[in-house]
């Protein structure tokens, strides 16, 4: 594959040619040059007014294989990601049977060879994520896993959690805390409130959260490991990470990119597909978290890419499944929030391979073309045809959204959207 974008501005804190506007030439798979008026035998793309920044990486992405195909299949998932501009994808093991022994690693990266998303299985902390026992962490690490979480199920076990962060700190792998406090969180379905009175509806305290958050940092100043936590979303939480890294705690997180456009006040119609997990909170929870974001406190945006089979969506409230699709909309919804492009790529793109010790994809000769071309001013319309997904849980389709990613190159592999 010869590529040739002309006259894009590049887009990349990590490369020399950061903020220039420069000819970009890939020969099978690898930039070969960067400059100004390069000419070449090649596919020619106009650049000019678009950006060139490093792959999208996702750590939260739910795809359904294993067991929950239905759902969303490596092949449905990852061109849902190539369309998002996403060239990486760390996967949960919240699937059937869950990510808990080598055999799931394995099979996942030997499925995944070849793809031009990168594709990277995450595996549980416990056993059948049962919050009990241990599970093979080891095993799964030698085998290809970077990080180990149980996922949307929180460690309630905080023995469990002490010897999970102790145990991989001997092989250097990554513990992902998702924070709540199922005692406290209850069965409520949405954040408890003003919305939640307003609605009739019990409502999940931001404290289900924050003390999940308040005891994994002790226990990780205790072990001396470093941690992450998955999805917050609360003004205190980001207070207690804030506070966490002066104290120079090995602590990072992120947020779900929904969690910075989308209040509880999206709930009054009862649509369903506003119910996500943890729940949309409030304006002020909204700018607590973009201004954690801004000032380094919270180090990656997520999609929490959640497909669920309409059957599971298209019914009442109160007993549909939390979770949004999410990898296509993430860059648009992103620029719908506020975030200036810079900060998008630091938090979608560079901070997410630094968390998880994967090589940064630069964009420099010399190295492996894995890059999005990016349009920020361009309004598309969401629609059930032009979604990538096998499912179309997202409160997005129907909706105008601005800013796109045109092109994406990973793996000697090329997506035009």
């Amino acid at each position: 594959m010869n590529l040739l974008i002309k006259s894009a501005t590049i887009i990349d804190p990590n490369s020399p040619f950061h903020q220039k506007v420069a000819d970009i030439l890939v020969e099978d798979g690898y930039i070969t040059v960067i400059g100004k008026n390069v000419t070449a035998k090649a596919e020619t793309i106009d650049g000019k007014g678009k950006y060139v920044t490093p792959g999208f990486f996702d750590l939260n992405c739910n795809i359904g294989e294993l067991g929950l195909e239905t759902k969303e299949d490596l092949q449905t998932g990852t061109r849902a990601a190539a369309a998002g501009g996403f060239t990486g994808v760390a996967l949960m093991p919240n699937t059937q049977p869950p990510v808990h022994s080598k055999a799931e690693v394995e099979y996942l990266l030997n499925r995944a060879k070849n793809n031009m998303v990168d594709v990277y299985p995450m595996g549980t902390i416990s056993h059948k994520r049962e919050g009990k026992d241990l599970a093979e962490m080891y095993d799964m690490f030698l085998s290809g896993a970077k990080a180990f979480t149980d996922g949307n199920r929180p460690v309630q076990d905080a023995g469990l959690m002490e010897r999970a962060l102790l145990y991989t700190q001997g092989f250097g792998a990554l513990i992902l805390s998702y924070p709540e406090d199922t005692a406290i969180a209850g069965k409520a379905k949405v954040n408890e409130g003003e919305m939640s009175t307003l609605l009739g509806m019990k409502g999940i305290p931001s404290l289900a959260e924050e003390l999940m958050i308040a005891r994994d940092l002790y226990l990780a100043e205790y072990t001396g490991s470093r941690i992450h936590f998955s999805t917050i979303s609360t003004v205190r939480s980001v207070e207690l990470i804030r506070d966490a890294k002066k104290k120079g705690l090995q602590v990072t997180c992120d947020v779900a990119v929904h969690h910075l456009l989308l209040t509880d006040e999206a709930l009054a119609g009862f649509d369903s597909q506003y119910k996500v997990k943890p729940p949309l909170r409030t304006k002020k929870d909204v700018s607590a978290l973009i201004k954690g974001l801004k000032d380094g406190t919270i180090d990656a945006i997520v999609t929490q890419h959640t497909p669920h089979e309409v059957e599971f969506k298209d019914v009442e409230f109160e007993v549909a499944e939390f979770g949004i699709i999410a990898l296509q909309t993430a860059f648009a919804v992103a620029l719908q929030a506020g975030l200036d492009l810079e900060l998008i790529v630091q938090k979608l793109a560079v901070n997410p391979r630094r968390i998880l010790n994967i090589e940064a994809a630069i964009i420099t000769e010399g190295k492996k073309a894995e890059f999005t071309l990016l349009d920020t001013d361009i309004t598309w319309e969401y629609t059930k045809q032009n979604n990538r997904s096998k499912s179309y849980n997202s409160p997005f389709i129907g909706q105008n959204l601005k800013g796109k990613a045109l092109l994406v190159c990973n793996n000697n592999h090329l997506y035009k959207s």
